[in-house]
C-alpha cells in the first residue's frame, strides 16, 4: 500500500479528518477527536498504528512477526504497528485499518446517527402535555 493509498482509504471513513498535534508529518486520523490511526506518509517503511482487540493484537503479531509489532508508543496492549507496505496484503492492511476505526466510529453512531423513529420523537410539537408528570402522576 503507497502512502496515497493510506490516506486517501483512513479518509474514506465517515466523519474522519486528519490532524497534526505531534509534528507537522505524522498524520493522526480521527473520528470526533478519537484517534484510530497514526502514521508518518513520508517514512519508510510506511507504518501505521491501529487500534486492536487485545486478543487480536497479539495473534496478529504472532502471525505476522517483524510486519505487525505492538504499537511504537502506544498503550501496547491495544495498539499495533503494522507495516503497511511490506510484505503483507493490501488486504489485510485495509481491514485493519477499517477494524481499527469501527469501535471509535460506534461512538459517532450512537451520537450523531439516530432512527426513523427518533427523528419523529425529535420533529413531533411539543406542549404543556408532554410535561413529565413526576412521580405518581403529581404535577409541578
Amino acid at each position: 500500500m503507497t502512502p496515497q493509498e493510506l490516506r486517501a482509504f483512513c479518509l474514506s471513513f465517515n466523519a474522519v479528518v486528519e490532524d497534526f498535534p505531534f509534528r507537522p508529518e505524522t498524520s493522526v486520523f480521527k473520528v470526533l477527536g478519537k484517534l484510530f490511526a497514526l502514521t508518518t506518509l513520508d517514512a519508510r517503511p510506511l507504518t501505521v498504528n491501529l487500534k486492536c482487540d487485545p486478543e487480536d493484537a497479539v495473534r496478529l503479531r504472532d502471525e505476522h512477526p517483524g510486519l505487525i509489532v505492538p504499537g511504537y508508543h502506544m498503550n501496547k496492549r491495544h495498539w499495533n504497528t503494522v507495516t503497511a507496505d511490506g510484505g503483507l496484503p493490501d488486504r489485510l492492511v485495509r481491514e485493519l485499518v477499517e477494524d481499527s476505526y469501527d469501535p471509535v466510529s460506534d461512538v459517532y453512531k450512537r451520537q450523531y446517527v439516530c432512527s426513523p423513529h427518533d427523528r419523529q420523537q425529535r420533529a413531533r410539537p411539543r406542549g404543556p402535555q408532554d410535561r413529565d408528570p413526576g412521580p405518581l402522576g403529581a404535577g409541578p
